[in-house]
């Protein structure tokens, strides 16, 4: 019964900011470039949802990334359906690449279009290489990307292996990596399942990577092991207990 009740809040609430978010897009989006007035607003509503879900508590860990550092590319490994809720409380604007599904749910597909974030559909080839020029071009125009490079999320909550295409990526533009760790979501949302779970989620926020300069030969080998050693730090973090990590951000510094 409780599922039900906060479902049905969370789409209440979701059909009522739509029209938030398209006032804003209206407004901004003939000069804003980067789609950032549109997504900051799509994306405080996440806030908005977690402040709604008494069942799920929230805690942020590490450094955010500078206001004037140039776009990364953020890749998190990806237990649950919450993640995406959670990780777009973080208080700074990236284009998300999402599975094509997501985009055809009312309101929050509209919302997602809005803000820039880019569909792929993971069986087809030609929209896989579609939505990664389409972030490529997110990154020319300044904006920074999020990626979930596991691909779907894990059944059991061991991580799957990284695919390389956000690594590759970096490595094309320059970009840094920012590794992101969620771990208790799994237990937020469980795969396979629409009923809400207590959980007690917390996102590490890890150091940012460098993707080692390179010639196109040696590019290919490079990215995999940014992409190898990417993995293990985000791996590692999730079982680092919160007295070895720095305080909560504060989510106002952004």
């Amino acid at each position: 019964m409780g599922s039900i009740v906060i479902w049905a809040i969370w789409l209440l609430f979701t059909a009522l900011w739509t029209p938030v978010v398209l006032i804003v897009y209206l407004l901004t989006a003939w000069w804003d470039k980067r789609r950032y007035w549109a997504g900051s607003t799509f994306r405080l509503g996440a806030k908005i949802l977690i402040a709604l879900n008494p069942w799920w508590k929230r805690r942020i860990v590490g450094d955010p990334p500078r206001r004037d550092s140039h776009p990364f590319v953020a890749v998190s490994n990806h237990e649950s359906l919450a993640d995406i809720v959670i990780i777009g409380t973080l208080p700074w604007e990236m284009k998300w690449m999402s599975k094509e599904s997501i985009f055809r749910v009312p309101f929050l597909g509209w919302m997602m279009r809005m803000a820039g974030d880019v569909a792929v559909r993971r069986s087809s080839v030609k929209s896989r290489g579609e939505a990664y020029g389409k972030m490529l071009e997110w990154i020319e125009r300044g904006s920074s990307v999020m990626i979930f490079p596991e691909g779907t999320r894990s059944k059991t909550g061991d991580m799957l292996p990284f695919r390389s295409g956000a690594f590759r990526m970096a490595a094309e533009t320059g970009s840094q990596i920012l590794p992101i760790a969620v771990s208790g979501t799994r237990e937020a949302i469980r795969k396979g399942s629409w009923m809400f779970g207590r959980a007690d989620v917390v996102v590490r926020i890890l150091e940012p990577v460098s993707v080692p300069e390179c010639s196109a030969e040696e590019r290919q080998t490079i990215v995999r092991e940014t992409r190898d050693r990417v993995r293990d730090a985000i791996s590692a973090a999730r079982s680092t207990s919160l007295e070895d990590l720095a305080q909560p951000v504060d989510g106002n510094r952004l």
